[in-house]
């Protein structure tokens, strides 16, 4: 096929003018066209008012050779795809099947992969099905009841599931994982967008029935999954990983265990910790959650044309002066900060948004990189101390409820000083959008003095960081936005070491995914789920 780099049209472009650009841009007749697929799609919004969709297309035409030979625009050239193969099964018996422990990205496309092999895994995950987990998840926002192994962390789906269900990745995709892990997601329900746009994202609503198909082929073909089934401890033999036991006492033995936890199952952290599985504690990032007028950022973003284009997202990183990274995490455009408590008294927020990205407010983590140094600790479980600590003091500070404040308040007990807004650039609608702002939260929220949270020179350095925002996005750090907290888990507190053979120092044991410390988010936890599905391929021949 033949790539067509940049191809450039106005957002309200039918799919005949599509056509019409591919030809126009190849310079033949529309009838030559054998077939096209978007490869990728972004929105340039560089010269505003001047927004483009941005194409990247592959086209398939008679003569092709021919054509690329006399071809000499340089955003025409041959198109190399990669396709995903799953390597042929090894030779080492299997004696039971491999068990994949925790449902989330990477434990699901583990499992969804070594199925489709035909190794008939087992599936054991802590919490209930998507379904009922839901149920769980809606009454603990409504009611604040909250079951510690059904959660918005714990269950089927894992953490991703409610969350924004982004689907973009830095991972580079050498060998087709990403593809195929996107492939896999319009299998089972989602919107064949996501094969080409360059931001993609599927929302709770959507992802919740995906992840439910998802499961119901791996159990078409031959795997088991069970629910309510927290594994409390590892049988190991020597050096050797021989299976798990279950909290209600059930047996599961294998010589092959996939580690896919998640970042917030601390008490099995504890447990590997005790069964002596090398860790070590892994530097993150936590912060605050901001909400704004989502018409604010669409008229930064986008200008007064936005109403043509999608909900409007941003990314921002900052350094402050004393070389402190701050960024944006997880923005969640129309979305809501979500009370996403694990455990009894701490509380941990994370922000959400349903497919149609259709509520009031953006949200996003702006998080501060935090590592050894900042911890009152040393050991292999210090981040995870610290992590703890943290949301000790969020639950206490608003009794249970999301913590929230206004930015210029922050600023005020933090700094020591008023807050002087000075970004003269806001119009009056921006303004009366900002004054009107009110929390958009799933889990009741209470005003407070978030300063108290975070030690002093993390607090100045958000702070420092969200005036430098303000510069790029007029009104980010304007007296009305609103702070809440806290945004704790970002990321895994510790790693679990793997060799290269992608085990642990307990063999047949294979850390896997966020978890494990080897992946950030649904897209790289499940493309790292697929490389131990393909690791115990290659290994083992199939039970």
């Amino acid at each position: 096929m033949i790539r067509i780099n940049q191809l450039k049209l106005k957002p309200d472009h039918t799919k005949k003018q599509l056509q019409q650009a591919i030809a126009q841009q190849l310079k033949v007749s529309e009838h030559q066209i054998l077939e096209y697929d978007i490869v990728k799609r972004s929105i340039d919004a560089r010269k505003k008012p001047d927004i483009y969709f941005q194409y990247t297309i592959d086209v398939s035409l008679e003569n092709e050779i021919q054509f690329l030979k006399k071809n000499k625009n340089p955003q025409i050239v041959k198109s190399e795809k990669i396709s995903y193969l799953f390597p042929d099964q090894g030779s080492i018996p299997l004696k039971e099947p491999p068990i994949v422990v925790g449902s989330g990205p990477a434990g699901l496309f583990c499992a969804y992969q070594l199925a489709q092999a035909g190794y008939h895994p087992i599936l054991l995950e802590r919490g209930d099905d998507v379904t009922k987990r839901k149920q769980v998840v809606d009454n603990f926002w409504e009611e604040g009841t909250l079951d510690l192994e059904s959660n918005v962390s714990f269950g089927e789906g894992g953490a991703g599931t409610f969350s924004d269900g982004k689907l973009n990745t830095l991972v580079k995709d050498k060998n087709g994982r990403n593809h195929q892990v996107l492939k896999l997601f319009v299998q089972h329900g989602a919107p064949e967008e996501i094969l080409y746009e360059s931001k993609p994202h599927i929302g709770t609503d959507v992802l919740i029935h995906v992840v439910e198909n998802i499961r119901n082929s791996i159990c078409a073909m031959c795997g088991n999954v069970h629910f309510r089934s927290k594994v409390s401890d590892f049988i190991i033999e020597g050096n050797q990983i021989c299976g798990v036991i279950t909290a209600d006492g059930t047996i599961y033995k294998s010589q092959v265990v996939v580690l896919a936890i998640g970042h917030s199952a601390r008490d099995t952290f504890v447990l590997l910790q005790e069964k002596n599985v090398i860790m070590e504690a892994k530097s993150f990032a936590i912060g605050f959650r901001v909400e704004h007028p989502q018409a604010l950022i669409n008229l930064n973003q986008y200008g007064n044309h936005y109403y043509q284009l999608p909900t409007a997202p941003y990314k921002l990183t900052a350094q402050t002066e004393e070389g402190r990274g701050v960024y944006s995490f997880c923005m969640c455009p129309g979305g809501y900060v979500v009370n996403a408590s694990t455990e009894e008294h701490r509380l941990a927020i994370n922000g959400m948004s349903y497919s149609k990205r259709d509520g009031e407010n953006a949200n996003s983590a702006i998080i501060i990189a935090v590592d050894q140094k900042d911890f009152d600790e040393q050991g292999n479980l210090s981040s995870l101390r610290f992590q703890e600590r943290i949301e000790e003091k969020a639950f206490q500070l608003a009794k249970g409820k999301i913590p929230v404040q206004k930015f210029s308040d922050f600023y005020e007990q933090v700094m020591n000083q008023p807050y002087e807004y000075h970004n003269t650039k806001l119009q009056i609608e921006e303004l009366q959008l900002l004054q009107h702002l009110k929390p958009q939260t799933k889990g009741a929220f209470e005003f407070s003095n978030l300063s108290e949270l975070l030690p002093k020179h993390l607090n100045q350095a958000f702070i420092k960081a969200m005036l430098k925002f303000d510069h790029i996005l007029p009104g980010f750090a304007h007296d009305d936005v609103l702070v809440l907290g806290i945004e704790s888990r970002t990321s895994s507190p510790v790693r679990i070491i793997r060799d290269e053979n992608k085990e642990a120092n307990i063999r047949g044991l294979y850390p896997c995914g966020e978890g494990a410390g080897y992946a950030g988010g649904i897209m790289s936890a499940a493309m790292d789920g697929l490389i131990i599905a393909e690791t115990i391929a290659t290994k083992y021949q199939v039970f």
